[in-house]
């Protein structure tokens, strides 16, 4: 980590340069550190437990993407108090942490981005604490602000519960539809996303109008991310996932492709999909099914959908460096490892 240094985090904030403009996240390489730096402070508590927790997700290599989002889009819009949306992707990143362990416990995880998962390195209870600790330090950050920000990240938290209650209730459901998974994504996915870029304007200044936009391009993009996430479970490489894939399918959530499989009556996932405990043979052969036939393409195609309303919110916003790097970002999700 680099030291922490005196001068104001305007003063530090290096303009991006033409030549990085492949490459958002040196945009806000700035931001993101004194993110990184609130992130190590946040999770420091008197039981060591607790930030040994916190810490082995927190230091285990995150992409700060929803950071990212918000940060690029308060700096779209001219914003000037760094430190103030510093603290609110803090706020974001700790919420998108606890809900990766809270998530690891229900799916009784073995792995998360490579390693094993604090479930099964620390255990169901302390994992669960461990969660909870991180939704309240995020507060500490949102909870400063005005009522319409702490609003909004309360809806998310909100949202994300409501999400993971309903993918509960279509786990190794054959009822499930795409409309049922793009709502579950709205809410367990792409709900921090939206939040996180409506904030960055808001607190930046922009108008209703361009506060809304930012939201529909948040909205559009985390369920484009979703969707890119659920087709690389089938054809991702496994030491770029940290995790094997198939875990859909072994967890029994209705992910797009898997969704697309069962519309197409596709045998060997209709099986997989909704036996309880699935052996290998049934998942490779499922696997299989899906990458034989023209699922991945259709599911692409829908995912590049999504992403074409987040390029089209883009477009709307004032042109700057800072929209430059978030139509990039949003251009690198829909490509990422295919």
């Amino acid at each position: 980590m680099k030291p922490i240094v005196a001068a104001a985090p305007e003063a530090r904030r290096r303009i991006p340069s033409l030549d990085s403009a492949s490459d958002p996240f040196s945009f806000v390489t700035d931001e993101l550190q004194l993110v990184e730096e609130n992130l190590l402070r946040a999770i420091r508590s008197r039981e060591q437990t607790l930030t040994d927790i916190a810490g082995h997700l927190i230091c285990g290599g995150g992409k700060r993407v929803r950071p990212m989002v918000t940060l690029l889009a308060f700096l779209a819009f001219g914003g000037k108090r760094t430190q103030d949306i510093v603290d609110i992707a803090t706020a974001i990143e700790l919420i998108h942490t606890a809900t990766l362990l809270h998530d690891d416990i229900i799916d009784r995880a073995d792995t998360r981005r490579g390693k094993e998962s604090a479930y099964r390195k620390f255990g169901l209870k302390n994992t669960l604490v461990a969660g909870d600790f991180l939704f309240i330090k995020a507060f500490e950050f949102a909870g400063k602000f005005d009522e319409t920000v702490v609003e909004w990240t309360a809806d998310a938290c909100a949202l994300l519960t409501e999400g993971e209650t309903l993918q509960g209730y279509f786990n190794r459901n054959r009822a499930v539809t795409v409309d049922d998974y793009v709502e579950i994504a709205k809410r367990k996915t792409a709900s921090l996303f939206e939040t996180g870029a409506k904030v960055g304007a808001y607190l930046a200044g922009a108008n209703s109008a361009s506060v809304e936009e930012t939201h529909r391009y948040g909205l559009n993009m985390g369920i484009a991310f979703q969707m890119v996430d659920d087709i690389l479970d089938v054809v991702g490489q496994i030491e770029l996932l940290g995790k094997p894939t198939g875990m859909d399918l072994r967890d029994g959530n209705p992910s797009l492709p898997i969704i697309l499989a069962l519309k197409a009556e596709q045998t060997a996932v209709c099986e997989a999909f909704q036996t309880a405990q699935p052996t290998e043979a049934l998942v490779t052969a499922a696997l299989n099914a899906i990458k034989s036939g023209p699922i991945i393409q259709e599911a692409k195609s829908i995912s590049r959908g999504y992403a074409e309303e987040a390029l089209k919110s883009i477009r709307k916003f004032p042109p700057s460096l800072y929209r430059n790097g978030l139509k990039t970002l949003v251009q690198l999700i829909i490509d990422r490892d295919f």
